[in-house]
């Protein structure tokens, strides 16, 4: 069962390609799902970074992947 703010196995099959890349170098990312969720949990929520729950992670790493996110090209192409 999905929690409440967070992607569904389908949800996540369909978007896992273009927001999980294979990464072929450096040190190992953090689960990109994991971190979607925690950006979810914080936008539907309306609570601050630092309060995000410690099960999604660090709030400054989903914060920087948010950042990250929204910054790409790639993902701005999608929601427009």
């Amino acid at each position: 069962m999905v929690g409440r703010y967070e992607i569904s196995d389908d949800g996540w099959a369909q978007i896992k390609d273009i927001v999980a890349p294979p990464q072929t170098m450096g040190r190992p990312r953090r689960d990109d799902r994991k971190m979607l969720n925690g950006i979810f949990w914080v936008l539907c929520s309306g609570a601050k970074w630092r309060d995000l729950p410690e099960r999604y992670g660090p709030w400054s790493t989903v914060y920087d992947r948010f950042r990250k996110w929204r910054d790409d090209p790639i993902l701005a192409e999608l929601s427009a």
